[in-house]
């Protein structure tokens, strides 16, 4: 039996440890890591995974891109691709920094508490990669979403760059917002059905009062792990915790949703030996988060 061969091109100086556990687990047999490349590396690498093989076995064959620098990973997905010949490729799939696997496990457990389709979302801190694809993806389901910056000017930027990139009439569906003081993170959270907090490590982007006061919040979620919390009152293990006796709305820590995330990560890993010429990238993981709910 043909061996499943996992390539993990990394562009940080040391290959992920963290990805490299979860291609273990996924059943890979054998895990070839690669650190510190870059597209001017990249095309030699791709040529030496899929000129090895032929026919049915080039499906056993895969190519997981990593790295702290998820703007170089986009670009190495596109050098990748680029360096595939008609039918002869291998699948590959994109997750530098956790970024897809992330925003889709937090779009889908907004899922649970109400319908994404006409609901008011709030993205804080929202001009990161994570950020980024979690608009895009309540967008795309239908919600209403709103990302915010301290800075205006960033927060349109990352709008515009999100409805360019999705390649899909979203772009009404997407509005910016300044957070830069209290009295307009409370004003913004208001109106909200969802707010997913996507900021920076370690700095908090509302507090647990305007939670509260946001009457029509079913939930709340906050990807930041390390302490002080992104939202105030909400602690990094609840999943699905009421926020307050005041409110009827829930919420998730980041590790609360990090069962899902790391569900959908090995089912990712899995599927790209299920076939050749799989891309798996923000969309196609949030589908496969989609169905790894439903299991």
């Amino acid at each position: 039996m043909t061996k499943r061969i996992l390539f993990q091109f990394d562009c940080d100086p040391q290959a992920s440890s963290f990805d490299a556990v979860v291609a273990v687990d996924s059943g890979v047999d054998h895990l070839v890591p690669y650190a510190g490349v870059q597209a001017t590396s990249i095309e030699p690498l791709v040529h030496g995974a899929m000129f090895t093989r032929g026919g049915d076995d080039l499906k056993n064959t895969a190519i997981f891109l990593g790295g702290s620098d998820v703007t170089l990973a986009e670009t190495l997905l596109q050098c990748v691709t680029d360096a595939f010949f008609g039918p002869v490729r291998v699948s590959v799939m994109m997750d530098a920094n956790g970024c897809n696997t992330t925003a889709a496990a937090a779009v889908v457990a907004a899922a649970r508490h109400l319908e994404l389709a006409g609901a008011h979302a709030v993205v804080l801190g929202g001009t990161g990669p994570v950020g980024q694809r979690v608009a895009r993806l309540l967008a795309s389901d239908g919600a209403s979403v709103t990302l915010t910056s301290r800075s205006l000017a960033r927060a349109q930027e990352a709008c515009d760059r999100v409805a360019h990139d999705a390649g899909e009439n979203i772009a009404d569906r997407l509005s910016a917002a300044e957070s830069g003081s209290p009295d307009q993170v409370g004003s913004i959270l208001a109106p909200a059905n969802i707010v997913i907090a996507c900021g920076a490590a370690g700095i908090q982007l509302a507090e647990k009062s305007d939670l509260i006061a946001a009457k029509d919040l079913a939930v709340a979620i906050d990807l930041n792990a390390v302490p002080p919390a992104g939202l105030g009152g909400i602690a990094v293990m609840d999943k699905a915790k009421p926020i307050s006796e005041d409110s009827d709305a829930v919420g998730y820590g980041a590790i609360g949703v990090g069962g899902l995330k790391m569900k959908t990560h090995r089912a990712a890993i899995q599927s790209l030996f299920e076939s050749n010429d799989k891309v798996l990238n923000a969309d196609e993981i949030y589908a496969l988060a989609k169905a790894v709910e439903k299991q």
